[in-house]
């Protein structure tokens, strides 16, 4: 995939390869950590930065985060999984609003009269913005009669669903933990690579070391990832190479979901309640910072496919772990939270799930695409609108009437917003809100490995090959009285 991050992205995974090699071989040490950090960062001569030194900072930061660790040793306090590196941070520019070369430094100086703040100033060719002085309110870009005042919004900021980016005095990006919902929008709009998140690389490894079972989960996004030629298959083939237990595709814990939050849908139906339905929990997360009485009201107590695959692995395999492999950061929150017992031990982004292959010298090879557990219902969980159709899929195999059913279909930060605003305020017309917060959902999550128009053709074509089987059909093959689908249960 080639991105606008495409040289962050090659030397955070390079980190996150370097470090499981370390994992493989017990050396958790400063001196081979050190190592790493001049064989990515020979010198003489900066490559990303203005200097190795700062270049060599940045590396050894990254390192702590592939250990699971915050950036630095004062931010450990911190529960988060997202974090700001603050050297890469210093190389954004800081002022948010900038004079451009359209100013014509013209006798009317609205610009000047214009701020309350003293923060223009004009000379003899052009005006200049103090942005010690300058809040950011946006008078002077709008009294300019030639446009040239620009506003400079960060990407980070930009991309931030919920405000939760702001700067300190020095122009250091700060992350608002209580507003933070973790879905990780920020890491990959920074061009700096100044924002990134820990992993749980390094655990898998130990956890492997240890003899322990263990099972990888390839969420429904995962088909059309790699390319048409990469199947489930593929990835079982590897997955085993390396010493895992099998693979098991979180498809199948879509059909679960659907069915049990197809029970609350009709319930609810009877009693005129809404609900949101989603799988994403960066809005859950959204619902439990900024709407806690929808959260409690309204939302699905059914588990996520990814919660409800863990416990079913449990339920047949005691002691086992799993380990989630997707395109979400906000997955790592989801795995976090103890309240919701039997979820999955780890998540690993595509990013870093490549890492750990390479560092054991596996590569995913091309395979018949003859695994399938999940319904296609199932599999389009990861599409914007599959978790409410495969829900809807459901009610009609029971021979429920949706005829009548109305669904908000909300895609990206700010339709979520919106749609759970009407929520609160009654103003809702329809019935079920599905929220997720990536446009295009999970698919376009974060961290895909492609752009999404390929892994929209070679996804189609996989799920394409796939046989027809209906959801409660497919359920039957399996031990649902085993384990709770219950956001409380076990």
């Amino acid at each position: 995939m080639v991105t606008n991050d495409e040289s962050i992205l090659k030397l955070k995974h390079k980190v996150i390869e370097e470090v499981a090699r370390l994992a493989w071989n017990g050396d958790f040490d400063e001196d081979h950590y050190e190592r790493i950090t001049y064989k990515l960062i020979p010198g003489p001569k900066a490559t990303y930065r203005c200097c190795i030194y700062k270049e060599r900072e940045l590396i050894r930061q990254r390192i702590r985060l592939a250990l699971g660790k915050t950036p630095t040793p004062e931010t450990e306090e911190s529960k988060k999984m997202v974090h700001v590196l603050d050297p890469a941070c210093e190389e954004c520019p800081i002022s948010s609003y900038i004079v451009t070369d359209n100013c014509r430094s013209c006798m009317g100086k609205a610009c000047f009269n214009s701020c309350q703040f003293g923060a223009v100033s004009v000379n003899g060719r052009r005006a200049y913005i103090d942005p010690q002085k300058c809040k950011e309110c946006g008078k002077c870009a709008a009294a300019c009669p030639y446009s040239a005042i620009a506003h400079l919004e960060r990407p980070c900021k930009k991309a931030c669903p919920v405000g939760a980016i702001t700067y300190d005095e020095y122009g250091i990006c700060k992350i608002n933990e209580e507003k933070c919902i973790e879905c990780g929008h920020c890491i990959h709009a920074c061009p700096f690579g100044a924002i990134s998140s820990k992993s749980y690389v390094a655990d898998v490894i130990l956890e492997l070391k240890a003899g322990r079972k263990i099972y990888i989960m390839c969420a429904p996004a995962t088909e059309g990832q790699f390319g048409q030629d990469i199947t489930f298959e593929s990835i079982r083939n590897a997955v085993k190479e390396i010493g895992f237990e099998d693979m098991v595709e979180v498809g199948l814990g879509g059909d679960m979901t659907a069915a049990y939050e197809a029970e609350e849908w009709e319930e609810a139906m009877k009693t005129g309640k809404k609900m949101t339905t989603s799988c994403c929990p960066a809005f859950v997360n959204l619902m439990k910072n900024e709407f806690p009485e929808q959260f409690k009201e309204n939302m699905s107590e059914t588990i996520s496919p990814m919660c409800a695959v863990s416990r079913y692995l449990k339920a047949l395999h005691p002691g086992c772990v799993t380990v989630f492999v997707g395109p979400c950061i906000a997955k790592k929150s989801e795995c976090r939270d103890q309240s919701v017992k039997g979820n999955a031990d780890y998540v690993l982004t595509f990013g870093e799930f490549r890492a750990l292959l390479r560092s054991r010298d596996v590569e995913l090879k091309p395979a018949e695409n003859s695994y399938q557990e999940a319904s296609v219902w199932g599999k389009r969980f990861a599409n914007s609108g599959g978790v409410a159709n495969a829900v809807l899929e459901v009610l009609n195999e029971k021979g429920v009437d949706t005829s009548g059913v109305k669904l908000a279909k909300c895609a990206g930060g700010q339709e979520c917003r919106v749609g759970l605003l009407k929520l609160k305020s009654g103003r809702l017309e329809e019935d079920f809100i599905e929220g997720m917060i990536c446009p295009g959902g999970c698919v376009g999550g974060p961290s895909k490995h492609r752009t999404e128009a390929e892994i929209t053709k070679a996804r189609e074509g996989l799920i394409r090959q796939a046989d027809g089987r209906k959801v409660l059909e497919n359920l039957k093959a399996y031990p649902m009285d085993r384990f709770s689908m219950h956001r409380n249960g076990d």
